[in-house]
């Protein structure tokens, strides 16, 4: 069996060696280097694909008019890629095996000159995410490949290999081999609390509305989209101590805990709030710092149980009687960033008519100085998609703030990682999520944060966890659909 390889292309030795690394292999038929550039010349036994945008809709739809081989091999990046030992044929063999319509595999990273494993996760329905990690090389049927790119979104810049993975997975499945198969070199080496964020960056806008396009064509076609219709909220149900109660789950955070309280108590409100702390059982310090405080509005919580996570100490300080009609969130190493930060998100509730809201924050380090990408306003989340699109990226936003029935009753999953997302995808299936767009929330940046500097183990289960709320999510959409 056969397969014709396609790779970006630029007169460098790093694609030089590519090249003939694959023209010995007996079973490639065809390269072709694809260049945005005109009056390129390539090597010798290779042909070229001239377009104008890298991956746009274009360019996948000369790769699949171009796939007469069995299969097609896409790989992504332009440094030098290093196939294992008889890789192509392990590829060919397992896409023989299960008639998958895309394949994927394990590699290694070579960073700084090191050569590092770099595992990646398997594909669900939920794995919508469009930086979903595949690695750089994408192993096709060709025919699926060509039936997918004749039916893809015209006009994309940008989206070409998004809108092709997601039209496969429609009627093949998408196979992830456990195996290191290959080795790419990694030029950015930047943390993984740099690059989370990269997909909000105002520089991407564009970027991201046609993504956002290309998802919700997605849904349309599986059945989980939904339409803007939303549930009224009623918000005099019950009776409660104070309007506000601003929620702060912490362990150890001696050394911002009280920034934190103290941006809560600076705030001025026409209504009455108070601030639950439930301190999962600090062993630094923290719990006499939160003592310290004679302000009656100051309520701290400790678990008897030893086991709950951000998720689980949120329920606790949602079902104590003292909580108020609407709760706020606030990291117990952030802060708000200004006195009214706390009416701003209360207010939302009554004008959007919304059973929750998402703020608007900015990127600080710990001494509170603004670092990239600045502000984080998600204004993806629109009234009109906003559920829909949630679905695509990896976050809501901050500060988030729930009307406290309604949270009473869906509660948070016990996890201290995705809680917060998971929910905000299951009030969107049925509720308005309302918006402000005024920076209320400094969000601090430093070695101690839960994301700042993850392995790759941990990054992968962050994003299986995610991927898993994800596909649960899609399926009641699915159902309610029907």
């Amino acid at each position: 069996m056969t397969v014709n390889c396609f790779l970006p292309y630029e007169a460098t030795e790093s694609v030089s060696l590519t090249v003939e690394s694959l023209r010995v292999l007996e079973s490639v038929k065809n390269i072709y280097l694809i260049s945005t550039e005109d009056g390129v010349m390539v090597p010798e036994g290779c042909q070229l694909i001239n377009t104008v945008h890298l991956w746009s809709s274009a360019t996948i739809k000369q790769i699949g008019e171009r796939s007469d081989a069995d299969f097609s091999l896409i790989y992504t990046k332009q440094e030098y890629l290093e196939l294992g030992l008889f890789a192509v044929e392990r590829f060919i063999g397992i896409a023989k095996d299960t008639q998958a319509g895309m394949l994927y595999a394990d590699h290694y990273k070579l960073k700084t000159g090191r050569r590092q494993n770099h595992p990646v996760i398997d594909y669900q329905a939920g794995s919508l995410r469009d930086d979903f990690d595949f690695g750089s090389v994408l192993f096709y049927e060709a025919k699926a490949l060509r039936l997918a790119a004749k039916e893809m979104l015209p006009d994309l810049r940008f989206g070409g290999l998004y809108d092709l993975r997601l039209r496969v997975s429609r009627t093949k499945a998408i196979e992830h081999i456990n195996e290191y198969l290959y080795t790419e070199v990694e030029k950015d080496v930047r943390a993984s609390g740099e690059k989370q964020f990269d997909y909000v960056d105002p520089k991407n806008r564009r970027v991201q509305l046609e993504m956002e396009q290309i998802c919700t064509d997605h849904l349309k076609c599986i059945g989980g989209y939904l339409p803007p219709a939303f549930k009224t909220i009623d918000f005099e149900e019950g009776s409660f101590p104070v309007e506000a109660t601003v929620i702060i789950p912490v362990r150890n955070r001696v050394r911002t805990i009280c920034d934190a309280i103290d941006s809560v108590l600076k705030q001025i409100t026409p209504f009455d709030f108070n601030i639950i702390i439930i301190d999962n059982h600090s062993s630094d310090g923290t719990t006499a710092k939160i003592d310290a405080y004679t302000d009656k509005r100051v309520i701290r919580l400790t678990p008897v149980r030893q086991d709950l996570g951000i998720g689980g100490c949120w329920n606790m300080g949602v079902m104590d009687k003292r909580c108020g009609k609407f709760v706020v969130q606030l990291d117990s190493d952030d802060v708000y960033a200004d006195c009214d930060s706390l009416n701003k998100m209360v207010y939302a509730f009554y004008k959007q008519k919304c059973a929750m809201v998402v703020g608007t924050y900015r990127m600080t380090n710990f001494k509170m100085e603004t670092i990239a990408p600045g502000i984080i306003d998600h204004k993806e989340w629109t009234p009109e998609n906003g559920r829909n699109n949630a679905l695509r990226i990896n976050g809501l936003g901050a500060p988030r703030a729930f009307y406290t029935p309604m949270l009473r009753q869906i509660l948070l999953p016990n996890t201290s990682y995705g809680e917060d997302y998971a929910l905000g995808l299951r009030f969107s299936r049925e509720y308005q999520i309302g918006r402000v767009y005024d920076v209320v929330y400094l969000c601090r940046r430093w070695d101690d944060n839960s994301d700042a500097l993850l392995g790759i183990e941990k990054i992968n289960k962050n994003n299986t966890y995610k991927d898993k709320t994800r596909t649960w999510e899609l399926k009641a959409r699915i159902a309610i659909s029907k």
